[in-house]
């Protein structure tokens, strides 16, 4: 294998702590924007402070109601609305799709699945509601954007976080949607653990795809 080869199938994890969202936003969007044929591709994982975002297709009627003290942005990602926080494990995955082969469904597909490895047979995909669920409650959500066949944004794992934010909007707008997270299943490992071992797993699927 070249060395270009090589280095083009590589993944890079890069870990970016606590990190605000609308200027990770903007690098990411910059890193895609200036990548070129034998960039590496990077998985981001970092927390963001409190923020909603909506997606391209959200309904404001999805919440959360104006005048609250936690941001609302409007993105470039596919879904709806969805929190991030503290205590959630936040993956962005800056992959050359076009150059690996991988059709977006596929490659929602091994975001899911990678989750389901991560957490085990208790989890499961809903048939018409991207993410994961346990018990019928949504523990990890996804939305990407994909420019130039290369994918940015990328999936949240709730792990020990604050609830509280999920009641005010209908997560990915589904009114009524319960959520979850891995403390509340009896997961002990840490936001640092499950947040590397999920890049491990993805990275994984991403240098064998």
């Amino acid at each position: 294998m070249s060395a270009v080869l090589e280095r083009v199938r590589m993944v890079r994890m890069v870990r970016m702590g606590m990190s605000p969202y609308e200027s990770t936003l903007q690098a990411m969007r910059e890193f895609t924007a200036r990548r070129g044929a034998d960039t590496p591709d990077e998985l981001w994982l970092l927390e963001h402070p409190p923020v909603y975002t909506l997606g391209l297709a959200a309904d404001a009627a999805h919440g959360p109601k104006p005048g609250g003290s936690i941001p609302v942005l409007q993105v470039e990602r596919g879904g709806e609305i969805t929190y991030h926080g503290p205590g959630q494990v936040v993956l962005y995955t800056l992959v050359d799709l076009a150059r690996r082969g991988i059709k977006v469904k596929q490659f929602v597909a091994m975001l899911e699945q990678s989750v389901i490895d991560l957490l085990g047979s208790r989890a499961e995909r809903k048939p018409g509601a991207p993410g994961i669920y346990v018990g019928g409650a949504k523990i990890a959500a996804l939305g990407i954007r994909v420019s130039r066949g290369c994918a940015f944004h990328g999936l949240a794992l709730n792990v020990d976080m604050d609830l509280k934010p999920f009641s005010a909007i209908d997560p990915c707008g589904f009114p009524g949607m319960q959520v979850t997270q891995t403390r509340d299943l009896g997961i002990k490992e840490s936001k640092e653990i499950l947040g590397k071992n999920l890049a491990g797993i993805l990275i994984g699927k991403l240098e064998h795809a």
